[in-house]
């Protein structure tokens, strides 16, 4: 696959969140359920999915997340390494070598691109709602367009996503 066949999705978090009550989530408590979501959705479509981390810790984060985000729907997935030969239609994995079988689409929760990416027809990553972390995506956003992927990105607070 050739970047230019790659197109990345930058989703802008709303601004809200530091205005609402101290039980809100954080703003990457934010991007982790945004991203269970979506790769909820991917999966519904039947597309496979490989959820890329910054490290083993936010790994487990997520793997735990996607147990109980939903109680009424359950996201087949696994950390890589773990499960069948196969894999989980959602796999989740932190190391440098990416997904264990070809996928669709890739979800971006590290601070960096990884080199693999190009290697996806689909990139979603997240821009969260803080200065820290917008000033990471916005190093993303560069190495992303260096290596010839096509971006969009999509306001939340303007344009929902409807699930």
């Amino acid at each position: 696959m050739s970047p230019s066949q790659t197109q990345a999705q930058f989703y802008l978090l709303p601004k809200d969140v530091q205005h609402a009550p101290a039980a809100s989530k954080s703003a990457l408590e934010q991007v982790y359920f945004l991203a269970c979501q979506l790769a909820q959705r991917a999966f519904t479509q039947q597309e496979l999915v490989y959820i890329h981390c910054q490290d083993q810790q936010q790994a487990y984060a997520i793997d735990e997340l996607l147990w109980q985000f939903e109680p009424q729907s359950f996201v087949p997935h696994n950390l890589k390494g773990e499960g069948s030969l196969g894999g989980a239609p959602v796999e989740i994995g932190f190391d440098r070598l990416g997904a264990n079988k070809k996928r669709h689409l890739l979800i971006n929760l590290a601070d960096q691109v990884p080199q693999f990416a190009v290697n996806f027809n689909q990139i979603i990553d997240f821009v969260a709602n803080d200065d820290s972390h917008k000033a990471v995506a916005r190093d993303r956003y560069r190495q992303y367009r260096s290596l010839g992927i096509a971006l969009t990105t999509q306001d939340l607070a303007t344009q929902p996503i409807n699930f």
